[in-house]
């Protein structure tokens, strides 16, 4: 379905700008991987990077051609109408610009918050995490439908908050660069890291959160700013096992030969898929397809288990 308002979808250069910055930090990224990686492979990378950009594909033609309106044409007829909050108090250009993407960035933490607690949004986010290494590619690797629920989540937060145009482009070039940047297979100078990542979410960082073990994969949901995990007690600075130890994705998916496009883009619907033994009630669980290392599917915790008891609604995750 083509969006109603097309007038309204335009806003100069805007193609020009995501399509640029996209590029051009996924090639940084890319040449960075190859230059200093942080960890060594365990599954072939041309195999993984055929499945996740072709998954990028059909997110972006879910998003673009199943939404009514995209979030820059919602927030340009917003302002045009009065409509939000940000549009009652007739700020100047840079604070309106700043306050839009803080609460765009809020937002997308709290969303992903919510998507590793309740058990439907899991079903389409235990897709991104059953990936088996951690690259560039993975910062793009979210199922078609996950995509199109966070473009009606942006699509109301938009026109609720009053989100100018401007900081709506801005927060989605942010987003998608930082996605790839802290995605990244990328070794920083652990000095460097530690500065860095009181800035921006680092692949370090972001990595803890790719953790087979629970209570790590429930923790570090930034993707631009890491301040609200610090603020609201999710922040996890460094792997148990450490970066080189540790193990990515989740504890049911560990064959490469079997998670192929189809069978991932089916994955939210199959029975038993992302929420087998017992589902997946306050975030992942183990036997949940979620994190418990060092276990068979179906075998029950083992000792010294990793797993952690769920997290109780409306508190942060353990």
């Amino acid at each position: 379905m083509a969006p109603p308002y097309p007038e309204m979808n335009s806003f100069p250069h805007e193609a020009a700008i995501r399509i640029g910055f996209f590029l051009a930090i996924f090639l940084a990224v890319a040449l960075a991987e190859r230059g200093a990686p942080r960890r060594r492979r365990t599954v072939s990378a041309a195999a993984r990077w055929r499945v996740n950009l072709a998954i990028t594909l059909l997110g972006a033609l879910a998003a673009r051609f199943l939404s009514p309106i995209l979030p820059v044409g919602l927030a340009l007829l917003a302002a045009s109408r009065g409509w939000g909050m940000l549009n009652q108090l007739a700020l100047p250009f840079w604070p309106s610009l700043v306050i839009g993407v803080l609460l765009l960035d809020l937002l997308i933490y709290l969303q992903h918050f919510l998507f590793h607690l309740l058990p439907l949004f899991w079903r389409l986010h235990g897709m991104h995490h059953t990936d088996l290494d951690i690259d560039v590619t993975t910062g793009l690797r979210f199922h078609p439908l996950e995509i199109y629920l966070s473009t009606l989540i942006k699509l109301a937060a938009v026109a609720l908050l009053g989100v100018s145009a401007p900081a709506v482009i801005a927060f989605e070039v942010l987003l998608n660069g930082t996605s790839l940047f802290n995605h990244g297979n990328i070794r920083l100078g652990e000095g460097f890291d530690r500065v860095l990542r009181l800035l921006v979410v680092t692949p370090d960082m972001h990595r803890v959160h790719h953790s087979v073990i629970v209570r790590e994969t429930n923790s570090n949901f930034g993707f631009n700013f890491p301040w609200w995990d610090r603020l609201f007690g999710t922040y996890r600075p460094q792997p148990d096992r450490g970066h080189d130890g540790m193990t990515i994705g989740l504890a049911r998916f560990r064959d490469a030969g079997v998670l192929t496009l189809r069978y991932l883009l089916l994955l939210p619907f199959r029975r038993g898929g992302m929420t087998a033994g017992g589902g997946v009630a306050g975030g992942p669980r183990a036997g949940a397809g979620s994190p418990a290392e060092g276990r068979k599917p179906g075998t029950g915790p083992a000792a010294g288990s990793t797993t952690a008891p769920p997290v109780p609604p409306g508190s942060p995750p353990r």
